[in-house]
């Protein structure tokens, strides 16, 4: 009669790991099922029952309960040399296609495609694409950015991202701005309703109908928005929105804003408000900067959940349609949390600046107000 095979050992923190990777749905088959030979050997099955149970050889049980107890956790996903289907092209064909195309263009065109790259490297789209994805490449895309290049921009990013992640005692954060040419825009024709197999339709078409301001303050700390619409975005307007925010947040706590670069933040009219009303305090953001506002946040909801796809035959209909989303949210509000520190912004804009210095040197530096004086 054979010898009983003892218990594999296995720590606690090894048989978690196990545990996650059979709970995972993008763990590959192979792998779990070294897994559940190992947590089966380490129950103390014999390696007989292990290979009924799953109905595997035994001679599969034994070769991986000895290579784990020799190996550990990473014999779990080796994959022995000689196995798997062969690469059908070469290092050096690979890297042609990543070099064309991060270094050229093709004739009279901004980026690539699968299929025109297929062609130049006489390969087919689907080898192209697989290369593209495992190097994380794709040439279809674009995001947008602008490096503010204000002379002030640390002080203005420490004290912005200061009233983020420290709050002042005893006060009120509040993030403003407005969202100006908000479209009342009409569809055409009405839209189809989504169903099972189909999404929502909207005509590509419209008729404009007019457009409104919201003037908007975002509370940090429990993510209440504040709103209004007017029809221009004037200083008067911005005095008549600071007047609402009086009335909104009574008493005399401190009212630290969050505002950009805008001329009507810093009119002659609006500075004379405001030296009569001290509690509200003024933070600008850096020019170039509107991300740092936490109210762009908002107004991407709002735009997103309840405009873009909105039709509105005049403008007090888009109004109204603005005024039901900020009461909806203001049901629930759900705050914005801050977290990107002053040294990681500065880091990630150090590397940004390095390219784009190697692309066109000086295109960073900081802009310099042009005299009008005449040169002798």
């Amino acid at each position: 009669m054979p010898a009983a095979v003892p218990a594999l050992s296995l720590s606690v923190t090894d048989r978690d790991q196990i545990e996650r990777w059979l709970c995972a749905q993008n763990t590959p088959q192979q792998v779990a099922l070294r897994s559940r030979i190992v947590l089966a050997a380490a129950a103390g099955q014999s390696d007989s029952a292990i290979a009924a149970d799953l109905a595997i050889n035994r001679k599969t049980v034994m070769l991986w309960r000895a290579r784990f107890a020799a190996q550990g956790l990473t014999s779990l996903w080796a994959i022995a040399p000689g196995r798997g289907r062969k690469a059908t092209y070469d290092g050096a064909k690979i890297k042609a296609i990543v070099d064309t195309t991060l270094q050229t263009r093709p004739e009279g065109m901004t980026h690539w495609s699968c299929r025109r790259m297929a062609a130049r490297q006489g390969v087919s789209k689907s080898t192209v694409s697989t290369i593209w994805r495992s190097h994380h490449l794709q040439p279809h895309r674009v995001t947008r950015f602008k490096l503010s290049r204000d002379p002030h921009f640390l002080e203005k990013l420490t004290d912005v991202v200061g009233l983020y992640l420290n709050p002042p005692q005893q006060a009120l954060v509040l993030c403003v701005d407005e969202k100006s040419q908000i479209q009342a825009l009409d569809r055409t024709q009405p839209g189809l309703p989504l169903k099972k197999g189909r999404c929502g339709t909207m005509t590509h078409d419209y008729k404009r109908n007019g457009t409104t301001t919201l003037f908007a303050a975002l509370e940090v700390l429990e993510g209440r928005v504040v709103g209004q619409c007017y029809e221009r975005h004037r200083h008067q307007e911005f005095v008549k929105f600071l007047r609402t925010l009086e009335h909104e947040f009574p008493g005399t706590v401190p009212l630290h804003l969050v505002l950009d670069n805008y001329g009507t933040h810093t009119h002659p009219t609006v500075r004379a408000w405001l030296a009569r009303h001290p509690r509200f305090v003024l933070h600008f953001v850096p020019t170039s900067s509107s991300w740092l506002n936490l109210i762009e946040r908002w107004f991407g909801e709002l735009t997103g959940k309840r405009v873009r796809r909105g039709s509105f035959a005049n403008v007090d209909e888009l109004q109204q349609a603005i005024q039901e989303f900020l009461a909806a949210w203001n049901e629930h509000p759900k705050p914005f949390v801050w977290t990107a520190t002053v040294q990681r912004i500065q880091e990630k804009l150090a590397r940004c600046r390095q390219t784009l210095e190697q692309i066109q040197p000086g295109s960073t530096q900081p802009r310099r107000r042009r005299s009008n004086a005449l040169s002798s």
